[in-house]
Protein backbone atom coordinates (compact mmCIF):
# COMPACT_ATOMS: atom_id res chain seq x y z
CA UNK A 1 0.00 0.00 0.00
CA UNK A 2 1.22 3.41 -0.81
CA UNK A 3 0.91 6.53 1.27
CA UNK A 4 -1.00 8.29 -1.47
CA UNK A 5 -3.89 5.90 -1.37
CA UNK A 6 -6.88 7.43 0.46
CA UNK A 7 -9.57 5.81 2.46
CA UNK A 8 -12.65 5.76 0.18
CA UNK A 9 -15.00 4.21 2.68
CA UNK A 10 -17.68 6.64 3.85
CA UNK A 11 -18.40 7.22 7.47
CA UNK A 12 -21.95 6.37 8.56
CA UNK A 13 -24.21 9.43 8.94
CA UNK A 14 -25.28 10.44 12.41
CA UNK A 15 -29.01 10.15 13.11
CA UNK A 16 -31.10 13.35 12.99
CA UNK A 17 -30.80 14.86 16.42
CA UNK A 18 -33.19 17.83 16.05
CA UNK A 19 -35.91 17.46 18.69
CA UNK A 20 -39.24 16.55 17.12
CA UNK A 21 -41.28 18.24 19.85
CA UNK A 22 -40.05 21.63 18.55
CA UNK A 23 -41.41 20.81 15.07
CA UNK A 24 -44.72 19.67 16.54
CA UNK A 25 -44.94 22.81 18.65
CA UNK A 26 -44.24 25.05 15.64
CA UNK A 27 -46.87 23.22 13.56
CA UNK A 28 -49.40 23.59 16.39
CA UNK A 29 -48.69 27.35 16.66
CA UNK A 30 -49.18 27.82 12.89
CA UNK A 31 -52.42 25.84 12.97
CA UNK A 32 -53.70 27.82 15.96
CA UNK A 33 -52.86 31.11 14.23
CA UNK A 34 -54.69 30.13 11.05
CA UNK A 35 -57.68 28.89 13.01
CA UNK A 36 -57.84 32.13 15.03
CA UNK A 37 -57.67 34.34 11.96
CA UNK A 38 -60.29 32.23 10.22
CA UNK A 39 -62.70 32.48 13.16
CA UNK A 40 -62.29 36.26 13.40
CA UNK A 41 -62.95 36.68 9.67
CA UNK A 42 -65.95 34.34 9.65
CA UNK A 43 -67.61 35.93 12.67
CA UNK A 44 -67.02 39.49 11.43
CA UNK A 45 -65.38 40.62 14.65
CA UNK A 46 -62.07 41.75 13.18
CA UNK A 47 -60.96 45.33 13.78
CA UNK A 48 -61.22 46.06 10.08
CA UNK A 49 -64.73 44.59 9.92
CA UNK A 50 -66.33 46.50 12.75
CA UNK A 51 -67.25 49.90 11.38
CA UNK A 52 -66.99 52.96 13.59
CA UNK A 53 -70.12 54.99 14.22
CA UNK A 54 -71.05 57.42 11.42
CA UNK A 55 -70.47 61.08 12.22
CA UNK A 56 -71.86 62.40 8.92
CA UNK A 57 -73.83 60.85 6.09
CA UNK A 58 -75.28 62.06 2.82
CA UNK A 59 -77.24 60.41 0.04
CA UNK A 60 -75.74 61.17 -3.38
CA UNK A 61 -76.88 60.48 -6.91
CA UNK A 62 -74.35 60.59 -9.74
CA UNK A 63 -75.73 61.23 -13.24
CA UNK A 64 -74.03 61.75 -16.56
CA UNK A 65 -74.37 65.38 -17.62
CA UNK A 66 -75.12 66.59 -21.16
CA UNK A 67 -71.75 68.39 -21.16
CA UNK A 68 -69.91 65.08 -20.66
CA UNK A 69 -69.35 65.61 -16.95
CA UNK A 70 -70.85 63.91 -13.94
CA UNK A 71 -73.59 65.71 -12.02
CA UNK A 72 -73.51 65.14 -8.26
CA UNK A 73 -77.02 65.45 -6.83
CA UNK A 74 -78.14 65.52 -3.21
CA UNK A 75 -80.27 62.39 -2.78
CA UNK A 76 -82.69 64.10 -0.38
CA UNK A 77 -83.33 67.51 -1.91
CA UNK A 78 -82.49 66.78 -5.55
CA UNK A 79 -80.23 69.86 -5.65
CA UNK A 80 -77.08 69.76 -7.77
CA UNK A 81 -73.98 69.85 -5.56
CA UNK A 82 -71.39 69.87 -8.34
CA UNK A 83 -70.75 69.04 -11.96
CA UNK A 84 -67.46 67.22 -12.33
CA UNK A 85 -65.72 68.02 -15.60
CA UNK A 86 -62.67 66.41 -17.12
CA UNK A 87 -61.01 63.20 -16.03
CA UNK A 88 -61.89 63.11 -12.33
CA UNK A 89 -60.13 59.74 -12.42
CA UNK A 90 -60.59 58.64 -8.83
CA UNK A 91 -64.24 59.71 -8.58
CA UNK A 92 -65.12 58.03 -11.86
CA UNK A 93 -63.12 54.91 -10.95
CA UNK A 94 -64.83 54.49 -7.59
CA UNK A 95 -68.24 55.01 -9.17
CA UNK A 96 -67.44 52.63 -12.00
CA UNK A 97 -66.84 49.81 -9.54
CA UNK A 98 -70.23 50.37 -7.87
CA UNK A 99 -72.26 51.07 -10.99
CA UNK A 100 -70.92 47.93 -12.70
CA UNK A 101 -72.54 45.87 -9.94
CA UNK A 102 -75.79 47.80 -10.28
CA UNK A 103 -75.81 47.26 -14.02
CA UNK A 104 -75.22 43.53 -13.57
CA UNK A 105 -78.25 43.36 -11.25
CA UNK A 106 -80.47 45.53 -13.46
CA UNK A 107 -80.59 48.42 -10.98
CA UNK A 108 -80.83 51.92 -12.45
CA UNK A 109 -78.81 54.98 -11.51
CA UNK A 110 -81.73 56.83 -9.89
CA UNK A 111 -81.15 55.30 -6.46
CA UNK A 112 -78.68 57.21 -4.27
CA UNK A 113 -75.39 56.01 -2.89
CA UNK A 114 -74.53 56.74 0.73
CA UNK A 115 -71.39 58.72 1.52
CA UNK A 116 -70.54 57.99 5.15
CA UNK A 117 -67.89 59.69 7.29
CA UNK A 118 -66.92 57.75 10.38
CA UNK A 119 -65.13 58.60 13.60
CA UNK A 120 -61.41 58.31 13.01
CA UNK A 121 -61.54 59.86 9.55
CA UNK A 122 -62.73 56.88 7.53
CA UNK A 123 -64.90 57.65 4.52
CA UNK A 124 -67.07 55.04 2.81
CA UNK A 125 -69.08 55.16 -0.41
CA UNK A 126 -71.83 52.58 0.11
CA UNK A 127 -74.46 51.28 -2.27
CA UNK A 128 -77.47 50.25 -0.16
CA UNK A 129 -79.06 48.49 -3.15
CA UNK A 130 -76.19 46.03 -3.73
CA UNK A 131 -74.38 46.08 -0.39
CA UNK A 132 -71.13 47.01 -2.17
CA UNK A 133 -68.82 49.54 -0.55
CA UNK A 134 -65.62 51.37 -1.34
CA UNK A 135 -63.47 52.37 1.62
CA UNK A 136 -62.24 55.70 0.26
CA UNK A 137 -59.75 56.41 3.04
CA UNK A 138 -57.69 53.43 1.91
CA UNK A 139 -56.83 55.34 -1.27
CA UNK A 140 -55.23 58.19 0.66
CA UNK A 141 -56.45 61.53 1.99
CA UNK A 142 -56.31 63.34 -1.37
CA UNK A 143 -58.54 60.82 -3.11
CA UNK A 144 -60.89 60.55 -0.13
CA UNK A 145 -61.12 64.35 -0.12
CA UNK A 146 -62.53 64.23 -3.64
CA UNK A 147 -65.64 62.66 -2.12
CA UNK A 148 -65.38 64.29 1.31
CA UNK A 149 -66.25 67.68 -0.15
CA UNK A 150 -69.72 66.37 -1.01
CA UNK A 151 -70.56 65.81 2.66
CA UNK A 152 -70.70 69.50 3.43
CA UNK A 153 -71.05 70.89 -0.07
CA UNK A 154 -73.90 73.25 -0.76
CA UNK A 155 -75.98 73.20 -3.92
CA UNK A 156 -74.64 75.13 -6.88
CA UNK A 157 -76.87 77.84 -8.28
Amino acid sequence: MSHTQTNTAQKPLAPDTFPRFILYFAAAMIALSLLSVGLVRITGNGPDQIAAKPVAQRALIFKDDASGGVRVIDGQSGATLAVLQGEQGFVRGALRALTRERYARGIGSDQPFELIARAGGDLTLFDPRTGQRVELASFGPTNAGEFGRFLTGQATP
